[in-house]
């Protein structure tokens, strides 16, 4: 069977770091892929192209996303194609997050409608064109999913994920004192145990 793991990065990520990964899956092949993060559109339409690509070449599909990686994968309707996937620190309600961030701005919708692009002292453009495409892309998400959350994690509340894994019957795993971007020693150590225990679990289950 042709296995192949695919990592999609998050903000700030590259396809590079799917190296990391691939002690975790020694029979499978795994390559990350690269999408402009600040485009939505494309970035739907590079992920939603590679699965398709992808799901003609192998026989089993395991998605890992990364932060806005993994709201771009559940947007680009490719769940019916992912038989496994792996999600750390997903962004799980995109329209939230950019309306917090608007009011941390000190802005409002309707100024952000007006400018259409709002330019903030913590490094973020907002921009009203993006707000209108995620608002006009609901998630609609099927695949088997695990997602590993971060316990002081500063984009996602613990509620949103919380009623995230419940609507979409997905496990969740929460990392005490874990953050959004998990980069230390002991948080890498977690990930890659809690994605070697997922995937021990799957094997123990297919016997």
């Amino acid at each position: 069977m042709k296995e192949l793991v695919l990592y999609v990065h998050g903000k700030g990520g590259s396809a590079r770091e799917s190296d990391d990964y691939q002690f975790l899956f020694p029979n499978c092949v795994v390559v990350g892929l690269e999408y402009p993060v600040d485009a939505p559109q494309e970035a739907v339409r590079i992920i939603h192209a590679a699965m398709e690509e992808a799901s003609a070449e192998y026989d089993r599909l395991i998605l890992i996303a990364n932060s806005i990686g993994a709201f771009f994968c559940m947007i680009a309707e490719v769940d019916d194609l992912i038989h496994e996937a792996f999600f750390i620190s997903p962004i799980v309600d995109l329209e939230k997050l950019i309306c917090d961030m608007l009011a941390l701005a000190k802005s409002t919708e309707e100024e952000l409608e007006s400018r259409g692009v709002i330019p903030t002292s913590f490094g973020e453009d907002l921009s009203w064109e993006y707000l209108c495409f995620v608002r006009n892309h609901s998630i609609i998400w099927r695949a088997p999913t695990h997602i590993l959350y971060g316990s002081r994690d500063n984009l996602t509340t613990f509620d949103s994920i919380l009623e995230f894994a419940r609507n979409h019957s997905v496990q969740l795993t929460v990392m005490e004192d874990g953050e959004h971007w998990f980069h230390t020693e002991e948080q890498m150590r977690f990930l890659f145990d809690w994605i070697s225990a997922c995937v021990q679990n799957h094997m123990k289950s297919q016997f």
